[in-house]
């Protein structure tokens, strides 16, 4: 199932593929609960940890996929949930890029462990506060640049402070916002803050996106995200607690078109006229034409002169200046203005 959603991410025309990583050990206690949307799509009486057990991967499945990935010329991407996942990923998988997710902002031995491997690093923020956002570029900055030194949140915050610490964080450090319910409710969706975010830290900010349907993800795009993360299933009556809040297939390809789209769209910021425009304007704008016959010497009035199509002539921003001029010559109805 797993290569075949690699398959369908392919087709679809995305970019990268996304897994995660974990030993359900290491990151679910027994007495941990399932969330609300989780109890509603999976059995209400088996535990979080039995849940997620079921849904880890080995190590020979991860480089299976990875050469699989390699094989479609799609990325592998997964996110590590705890230490030993980041070794896995980046020691044995040799991931070129980490994804960190928001329920992790708070683990700081996760994230500089993730730093101290040097990769860049996409930290989603979902359930976060600016300042919790700081406090963990503080860490990974400190990863980056001070991981040989004593770890505490003053040297965390030291590090984010730092000229050094800023210049890793703007190389390696990706943010997405999110909004971590499943499906997030549009009136929770806040793509405005995605601007906040940029302007708060200066770095690249997407969008991790857990809405029913495409329309929000490709607002964010025309908003300024720069990357689109998305949950897609190959049916959403599987089972399992993610599929009903994700896309099939067909959505998802749907959704990476409009994608480019209006990446195309979004051109530049300079207001000017196109190539396909320039050689429209004759057949759309106005010029000045004898509203009636006209004959030579007499006087150009309002009542004799008017704009029509086509705009090869004297534009009717000169209206004014021809009035009470006289005519250079006989015109006909609808002839072009000449001075």
């Amino acid at each position: 199932m797993a290569k075949e959603l690699v398959h369908q991410a392919a087709v679809a025309g995305a970019d990268a593929v996304k897994f995660q990583t974990f030993k359900a050990k290491n990151i679910i206690s027994k007495h941990a609960e399932k969330a609300d949307y989780q109890k509603k799509t999976t059995d209400e009486q088996e535990s979080q940890l039995n849940m997620v057990e079921k849904l880890e991967m080995t190590a020979d499945m991860h480089e299976e996929l990875v050469a699989y990935c390699k094989e479609l010329n799609i990325k592998f991407l997964s996110t590590p949930f705890d230490l030993e996942s980041v070794d896995l990923l980046a020691e044995q998988i040799r991931v070129d890029q980490l994804k960190l997710p928001s329920g992790e902002i708070t683990n700081a031995p996760l994230l500089l462990k993730a730093a101290m491997t040097g990769l860049p690093i996409i930290l989603s923020t979902g359930m976060s506060t600016l300042g919790e956002i700081e406090d963990a570029l503080g860490v990974l900055a400190f990863g980056y640049v001070h991981s040989d030194q004593s770890s505490s949140i003053s040297a965390f915050q030291r590090a984010f402070a730092s000229a050094e610490g800023q210049r890793a964080l703007q190389q390696k450090v990706s943010l997405l916002h999110c909004t971590t319910e499943y499906p997030a409710p549009f009136r929770e969706v806040n793509l405005r803050a995605m601007d906040t975010l940029s302007t708060a830290f200066g770095l690249p900010v997407g969008f991790s996106d857990h809405t029913e349907g495409i329309a929000v993800p490709i607002a964010a795009v025309a908003r300024g995200a720069v990357i689109i993360e998305k949950h897609f299933t190959l049916d959403r009556n599987l089972p399992g607690p993610d599929h009903k809040a994700s896309l099939e297939p067909q959505e998802l390809k749907q959704m990476i078109e409009s994608i480019r789209q209006i990446e195309l769209a979004l051109g530049t910021n300079v207001k000017m006229p196109t190539l396909s425009e320039l050689k429209n304007k004759h057949v759309a704008r106005k010029s000045l034409v004898a509203a009636h016959s006209i004959k030579k010497g007499e006087l150009l009035t309002s009542e004799n002169i008017t704009a029509k199509r086509p705009g090869n002539g004297i534009t009717p921003m000169h209206f004014w200046e021809l009035i009470g001029k006289p005519a250079m010559k006989d015109y006909q109805p609808d002839e072009v203005i000449e001075l």
